[in-house]
């Protein structure tokens, strides 16, 4: 193929975010799931704006720069940023149809949001005296015509714009400002209600109603307020002061972070006229901005969290411990023997916490190096490792600062993890630890006993529970010999590379896992030049590596039968002429978030099967450090190969990634109906009962 025709990254990812808003729309989805995915769908836009439209207007700056070099750059961000605002836009619309259709769901439930305009006698006594002692001393109303500049608006908060005057004079007006304090007080007020009725009022409407004592200073007797949101550039600029430590830079990037520049403002579209062309002004905002009128109601992410007052309670199905490790007091005893792979959400998570439990009092035990990316906020992993650490163990736990939204929580980390004598490493410059790794070294006499996992997810007890990964607990001596090659390199990165380079069993980035699938991708190719059966069955996050998918456009041009899994970002074409058979690529967006990947080659009918922490993306295979471990245990491989064809035959959830991004579902009109999150749990089940 002489042009590689590729969909462009960002107009994919808002792709996936539609099919989190059909999830949202989805009458057979239970109710307060339905809610989940709209808070999760404002939680990624959120983030795609604090990251990728802030990137694509950083590109403009630099753009307009190398135009006076007569310098040209390959893609226009301008032109997709015309075009995040016309789908955005179109998203929001139906953002608010989906959830005025809840709203009246909602009340069939007999559960209502109401307004302050709406509350009876007995509810404004509550609410008045709920603002006295909850609300009043965590808000401080700014009046801002006064201020020479506009305050520092927080990016996560949410903000009452009010207009006040006397009904006497529309002209002796004044604005002001009031942070709606969520995350202090708490975004939903459950109200006294008669009967089996359930009210709800938000924050902001309890603000609202007690605006006249706010502001009774000023003896004005009209109000009105609406409630806005800034979503500001989220990038970190890290400085070269070579005397300033790593840890103290991401703490001042963090700081600076605050002061990014605004990429959206997003605004109740009933808003007073002067008071929103005032604050665009005074934000600096244009016509190019994202300014995106929307409902009365904002920063939906929290209703993620939304109360619990659903007379149907969750279907969810409880985790379970696998069978292999049922019959032993301890998990280290089993993985010694054998290698066990833990399937979350499926599998409780638990075994991964006893494993560093178990090690923390084992006397034999000498060391534990782990990393560590995102983790709980009272995290279990943490305590396990504090404890080895009190019990003479030597701990040394690779914390990535520069993960992403995670810095303030992960430098918290660092202080309590070095107070208790661990040893924390920092990363590496320019590269993020994104591999999931851990070993653990016990001495039995005069021998040496390696053990650990290789995980696709990250080290958090919390999100196991909702996000779809697979771990492999092992004690494979060449899969241990690489673990602790990266650990060198981690401790010792200014020494270059080479301990990665000398990875034999586990594939790593930066270092060889791109040449790798590569070179089983063009094997799969030659065995479909010579007529033989070849195929790749590839699950990952996101694919936009410009290079493998060129490779995968080779394999398909050759007869290679490619079947993908992708949750997000997917930017190949599916069909094109030069393929003798379309690439079958769907994404699956469920109950649980699929996180997992699994790379598959049919390798003339001896399947090779890799775990891995690698999405197919340039900053995964070059800008960080990714391990992926291969599956030999038989029963082990055929269990994640049958789970994988599971999902491939998802016509339930599953979405076809086409051409045209249109999210249509797969089709299910006479085959059996496959809802595949709830058949790998009874699969799973299944040959648990049978293995006990």
């Amino acid at each position: 193929m002489t042009k590689r025709p590729l969909i462009q990254r960002d107009i994919s990812w808002l792709s996936f975010n539609a099919r989190v808003l059909q999830e949202a729309n989805d009458p057979t989805v239970p109710l307060k799931e339905r809610i989940r995915f709209l808070g999760i769908y404002s939680n990624n836009a959120d983030e795609f704006f604090r990251v990728r439209v802030a990137t694509l207007k950083r590109m403009i700056e630099f753009s307009e720069k190398r135009k006076k070099l007569n310098m040209h750059m390959e893609v226009d961000p301008q032109q997709i940023l015309d075009q995040i605002q016309t789908i955005v836009l179109r998203h929001q619309n139906e953002f608010n149809r989906i959830w005025a259709g809840i709203v009246q769901e909602l009340k069939k439930e007999k559960i209502s949001i109401i307004t302050e305009k709406q509350l009876n006698r007995e509810q404004k006594v509550f609410v008045k005296k709920f603002f006295d002692e909850q609300v009043r001393s965590n808000i401080i109303p700014l009046m801002i015509e006064s201020l020479p500049q506009l305050p520092y608006l927080r990016d996560k908060s949410i903000y009452l714009g009010v207009v006040m005057r006397k009904k006497s004079s529309a002209y002796n007006q004044k604005y002001a400002l009031i942070e709606v304090p969520s995350k202090a007080v708490g975004r939903f007020i459950i109200l006294p209600s008669s009967g089996s009725e359930k009210k709800i009022i938000l924050l902001e409407d309890i603000i609202r109603f007690n605006l006249p004592i706010i502001f009774s200073y000023f003896g004005y007797d009209y109000f009105d307020s609406h409630v806005f949101k800034v979503t500001k550039d989220a990038e970190i600029d890290l400085d070269n002061d070579i005397s300033t430590s790593f840890a103290e830079k991401i703490e001042k990037g963090v700081k600076n972070r605050r002061k990014g520049k605004p990429v959206r403002f997003v605004y109740d579209k009933e808003m007073d006229a002067g008071l929103l062309e005032y604050l665009i002004r005074r934000l600096n905002l244009n016509r190019k901005s994202n300014i995106i009128p929307g409902g009365r109601i904002h920063n939906f992410r929290h209703f993620m969290d939304f109360p619990d007052v659903f007379n149907s309670k969750s279907t969810r199905r409880e985790s379970f411990i696998p069978a292999a490790l049922q019959s032993a007091q301890r998990v280290t005893d089993i993985i010694l023997k054998q290698d066990v792979m833990l399937h979350f959400p499926y599998h409780s998570f638990d075994p991964v916490i006893d494993l560093l439990r178990e090690a923390a009092m084992d006397p034999d035990v000498t060391s534990i190096k782990i990393t560590a990316y995102r983790l709980a906020s009272n995290s279990k992993i943490i305590n396990a490792l504090v404890n080895a650490s009190r019990n003479g163990k030597e701990v040394v736990v690779m914390l990535e600062l520069k993960a992403r939204f995670d810095e303030e929580a992960n430098l918290e980390w660092k202080k309590i993890l070095e107070e208790e004598g661990v040893t924390v490493l920092l990363g590496v410059p320019k590269m993020k630890i994104h591999a999931k790794l851990c070993i653990i070294k016990k001495k039995k006499g005069a021998k040496i006993i390696q053990y650990g996992f290789v995980s696709t997810g990250n080290l958090n007890e919390k999100t196991a529970k909702i996000y779809g990964d697979h771990c492999l607990l092992t004690s494979n001596s060449a899969a241990m010999a690489d673990i602790n090659r990266i650990f060198r390199y981690l401790e010792n990165w200014k020494l270059g590379m080479r301990n990665l380079q000398l990875c034999k069993t586990l594939w790593v980035c930066p270092v060889n896992m791109r040449k790798q699938i590569m070179l089983l991708i063009d094997k799969e190719i030659k065995a479909a030049k010579a007529g033989k059966e070849a195929r790749i069955i590839v699950k990952v996050n996101s694919l936009s590596d410009a290079l493998l998918i060129d490779k995968l456009y080779q394999a398909a041009v050759a007869g290679v039968e490619i079947g993908m899994v992708v949750r997000g970002i997917f930017c190949p074409v599916i069909e094109h002429k030069k393929f003798k058979q379309p690439i079958s690529a769907i994404s699956i967006v469920d109950e649980y978030l699929e996180h997992a990947r699994v790379i598959i080659f049919h390798n003339n009918g001896n399947e090779k099967v890799y775990i891995s922490s690698a999405d197919w993306m340039v900053r995964n295979l070059d800008h960080r450090v990714e391990a992926a471990i291969p599956v030999l245990d038989p029963v082990i491989k055929q269990e994640l190969i049958d789970i994988i064809h599971i999902q491939l035959r998802d016509n339930v959830k599953g979405r076809v990634l086409d051409n045209e991004l249109s999210n249509n579902y797969v089709p299910s009109t006479g085959k059996k109906r496959v809802r595949s999150q709830i058949e790998t749990y009874h699969y799973l089940f299944k040959k648990n009962q049978s293995r006990k």
